[in-house]
C-alpha cells in the first residue's frame, strides 16, 4: 500500500517536495518499506552508504522510521533506517517509556537509490518472531521521516502529526492498520 506522509506545520526545510512510502506485509511477518522523497535532492544532508551498523540518535539526521505495535496494544517497536545504511531497533512499553534496545530484531536490509529528483530507501526487516506482533494479528503502523538540508534545516514527515510539536512517538501517528495475516 502507498502512503503519503505530510510535513509537520514548524519544519523548516523546503527541499523534500513530498514522501511516499510502500508499505508491505509479508505472511512470515517480515516487514518492507520503501521511502521515495522528492524534491532538490542535491539540497539534502545525505550520510555516504558504510558499512551497515546499528547505532544510536539516527534521528538528528536524515533518518526513516517506523513504530509498530500491536492491536489495542501500548508497547510498541521503534526501527529507524539511516541512508548510510546504518539502523536501530527500541522497544518501549509505553509512549516515550521503557525505552530498550529491541535485541530481539535482527539488521534490516537497506538498499537506497538516488537521482536528481528522487531519493529512494528501501528497508526490509523481520518482525515475525516477537512477542508482542503476532502475525496473526492485526498491526498499527507509523511512518516518519527526518530530512535535514544541508543547511541544517530539518523537516518532519508523518502520516499523522499530533497537536503541538512534532512527536512520532504520539498514539496520534500510529495512523495506517495493517490487517492480520489472512485477513480480507
Amino acid at each position: 500500500m502507498l502512503l503519503t506522509l505530510k510535513r509537520h506545520r514548524d519544519s523548516r526545510g523546503t527541499a523534500a517536495k513530498s514522501i511516499d512510502v510502500e508499505v508491505t506485509r509479508l505472511p512470515s511477518g517480515t516487514l518492507e518499506l520503501g521511502y521515495r522523497v522528492s524534491g532538490i535532492i542535491s539540497d539534502l544532508r545525505i550520510p555516504p552508504l558504510a558499512v551497515p551498523n546499528c547505532t544510536d540518535e539516527l534521528w538528528r539526521h536524515t533518518c526513516f522510521e517506523a513504530f509498530i505495535r500491536g492491536p489495542q496494544c501500548a508497547p510498541y517497536y521503534e526501527l529507524n533506517f539511516s541512508p548510510s545504511t546504518a539502523w536501530a531497533a527500541y522497544h518501549f512499553s509505553s509512549h516515550r517509556n521503557g525505552m530498550m534496545i529491541a535485541r530481539d530484531i535482527g539488521p534490516p536490509r537497506i538498499k537506497v537509490t538516488s537521482n536528481s529528483a528522487t531519493f529512494e530507501l528501501q528497508a526490509s526487516v523481520e518482525l515475525g518472531q516477537l512477542p508482542v506482533l503476532s502475525i496473526s494479528a492485526a498491526w498499527s503502523l507509523g511512518v516518519s521521516a527526518v530530512i535535514e538540508e544541508a543547511s541544517g534545516h530539518l523537516s518532519y514527515w508523518a502520516l499523522e502529526h499530533p497537536p503541538g510539536k512534532a512527536d512520532f512517538h504520539h498514539p496520534d501517528c500510529f495512523a495506517h492498520k495493517l490487517p492480520a495475516m489472512g485477513a480480507p
